[in-house]
């Protein structure tokens, strides 16, 4: 059965269309522009109950993780964090997760229905739980399910210290620094959305007495409309809309915050160092600027095109209160900033063009989004071999 957050029974909790990947909790609460601009210039609280939370424990819970995910955890100090990937044999990324380590567990808390390829020789998606199962081998540690003990509140916003302080919430101002919750589950201090923000691991039997607390303390309701907004605006990507199956996490910005491009003994890694150190990734992730003046926006999986040619794909597409409508895409590394865009699907692109009406949009490229160029380690040491 599709999770539904009991917070959708509340008054003024709308829900997220049918399909939506944030199905399952509230999209808004009745003005997702007001809600925006409080997160911005206020405090917000937003509902991400539906993310999925694995718990690792045991001796070798560190040493284990460190061999087969993407991040360097081996030292990951008690009451800190970091974001990791499971990349498949090529280096695609499978899944993305954040990790927080505390009174010796480390807790895993990803989007919804993560998956991960299977690394038996047949291939095939497995959920991540069943992946990490099979890769224990008879390592010290144990892996189970804590989704239905924790569930995911972010509080987020300038003012967002002065209402974790009314609930007698402290938690460091390192991002991915974490603190344990008074009565349970953990505070953790993110650098994404935006700079002021913190997520809250409750005891999901109280998720509704943490929402209470936290709004009666000054926090506005918002909806995952909202945290799709900023994260998108922080170019932020999500797994399964922002990424395709050729995704390499030098694409979407994730070498360093989720992936760490000198240690080795993971699967994956060979792409992630070959493309660091002699290469540079065929594609990136922008944003673009949508035209607002038709009522279509593209969606998710619709091309990008730069005159006849497809350079890209859409991913997350959303209005925001102060830039319009805007969306994520990865599109070519050679798509020039100020290139005047085409966002979304043609008649000509399905098979029936007469029953099927364009979506498509003007779209340029955000230039603050355009990567600058890498330093590649490798190639400049070949170049100075050549003289």
């Amino acid at each position: 059965m599709a999770y539904r957050s009991p917070l959708l029974e509340a008054p003024r909790a709308i829900a997220a269309p049918d399909g939506h990947p944030e199905a399952g909790v509230p999209w808004h609460w009745g003005d997702p522009f007001a809600e925006q601009r409080t997160a911005a210039r206020g405090v917000v609280v937003i509902d991400r109950s539906h993310r999925e939370v694995l718990a690792v424990s045991g001796e070798e819970r560190l040493s284990w993780l460190h061999l087969v995910i993407s991040q360097h955890v081996t030292q990951l100090p008690e009451a800190s964090g970091t974001e990791a990937l499971v990349l498949d044999s090529q280096g695609h990324v499978d899944t993305h997760f954040v990790l927080a380590h505390l009174d010796g567990t480390v807790w895993l808390d990803s989007d919804p229905e993560p998956v991960a390829t299977s690394a038996l020789p047949k291939g095939g998606k497995q959920t991540l739980r069943e992946y990490l199962e099979a890769m224990k081998f008879w390592s010290k540690v144990e892996i189970r399910d804590a989704t239905t003990e924790l569930a995911v509140l972010t509080v987020l916003g300038p003012e967002a210290d002065r209402v974790l302080t009314a609930v007698d919430v402290t938690v460091g101002a390192e991002p991915y620094s974490v603190a344990a919750l008074p009565g349970g589950g953990f505070a953790r201090r993110m650098p994404w959305p935006s700079r002021s923000s913190v997520d809250l691991l409750v005891p999901r039997a109280e998720l509704a007495a943490w929402w209470q607390r936290l709004t009666d303390a000054g926090a506005r309701p918002a909806g995952s409309w909202t945290f799709d907004a900023l994260r998108v605006e922080s170019r932020h990507p999500r797994v399964g809309v922002d990424t395709d199956e050729r995704t390499i996490p030098h694409e979407v910005g994730w070498i360093g915050s989720a992936a760490h491009v000198a240690k080795g003994c993971y699967r994956g890694q060979e792409t992630v160092a070959k493309v660091h150190n002699v290469g540079r990734p065929p594609r990136y992730l922008a944003l673009l600027h949508l035209d607002g003046s038709p009522e279509i926006t593209p969606e998710t999986g619709d091309p990008v095109r730069l005159g006849e040619r497809v350079i890209g794909r859409v991913g997350t597409v959303v209005q925001h209160h102060e830039l319009g409508p805007i969306a994520l895409a990865l599109v070519k590394r050679s798509v020039p900033a100020g290139a005047e865009l085409l966002a979304g699907l043609l008649p000509s692109d399905t098979a029936d063009e007469e029953e099927s009406p364009s979506r498509a949009v003007q779209a340029i490229v955000d230039p603050d989004s355009v990567p600058g160029e890498h330093a590649a380690p490798g190639r400049e040491a070949a170049q100075r071999l050549r003289g």
